[in-house]
């Protein structure tokens, strides 16, 4: 077992990378847009087998995919925003209402993507294998694709950090954040805000998705656990903490790699367990405010 910790590490690392693309979507949707996203893991079941079917069919590179997935999901995310949700949030007598309102509209989003997503990749789980040979990082043998993954993970995710707190538009999506209706008097068109929040959300599920079908298994059932995973590291990171997200997703990684190769049955059961303490313990997360 001692010798296998340098790659349970790795690949913790691994796996937190994704989770935490994973969670600072989900994080942007909720804590800017307030849209409890249900739908959020099928985004990322759906940009998976995306990018397998663009291999497969057409050849196309999946690090090339990265860039067209991640563009069709801020497109469709945007629209979401700019239709359903603006409709709702607009006919909704108060933001109790609209949360309410808008966790049923992407409950049945869930099942409209899980559904197509079977009529079109019917069957059993698919994978494709790219980059798929290892190689040696300080005596430790990983596969090539997933030090590829873990980077692009760790790159997009600092990129999205800085675009949040030294651009303009990362500005106002904060000011929108902490306070809509003022982001509002200032200046801040506040639904082109929303939407554009909400489709960057669908984008890093978009690159989470990509990440994920190059170094694993891709199944039309997997959507759920991860917007229930997507759940447990935005708490474990901090509400609306990006940063936390990104923190809470690594840890959560790790000890998934873990409970994976010691006692796999217990994974799922031992991130509910974690989602419940910290509910009680510490509901504000290790970033979040008190």
């Amino acid at each position: 077992m001692i010798g296998f910790i340098p790659k349970i590490i790795f690949n913790g690392i691994l796996t937190g990378g994704i989770y935490a693309l994973v969670a600072m979507g989900f994080t942007l949707q909720y804590g800017v847009a307030r849209v409890l996203n249900l739908a959020h893991g099928e985004f990322i079941m759906f940009a998976a087998f995306s990018t397998l079917s663009l291999y497969v069919l057409f050849g196309i590179n999946p690090l090339l995919s990265l860039a067209i997935v991640a563009l069709g999901f801020w497109i469709i995310g945007f629209l979401l925003h700019s239709t359903l949700f603006r409709k709702l949030l607009k006919s909704s007598p108060s933001l109790g209402a609209f949360e309410s309102s808008s966790l049923l509209a992407a409950f049945g989003l869930l099942f409209v993507i899980q559904a197509t997503a079977k009529i079109i990749w019917p069957g059993l789980p698919w994978r494709v294998t790219f980059l798929a040979y290892p190689i040696r990082i300080l005596g430790v043998q990983v596969m090539a694709n997933q030090v590829v993954a873990l980077s692009f993970a760790i790159g997009i995710a600092l990129a999205f950090y800085f675009f949040l707190m030294r651009t303009r538009m990362g500005k106002a999506i904060r000011a929108a954040a902490e306070d809509r209706a003022t982001a509002g008097f200032m200046g801040i068109n506040t639904d082109r805000v929303l939407a554009l929040c909400f489709g960057l959300g669908a984008a890093l599920a978009g690159f989470a998705g990509v990440l994920y079908s190059m170094c694993y298994s891709v199944s039309t059932n997997m959507g759920m656990n991860y917007t229930l995973i997507a759940m447990i590291v935005v708490v474990l990171g901090g509400l609306g903490s990006v940063p936390g997200a990104f923190i809470g997703g690594l840890i959560l990684g790790i000890i998934s790699e873990i409970l994976n190769w010691t006692q796999p049955l217990f994974a799922m059961p031992a991130f509910y367990v974690i989602f419940i303490i910290l509910l009680l313990v510490r509901p504000t997360g290790i970033m979040g405010k008190s």
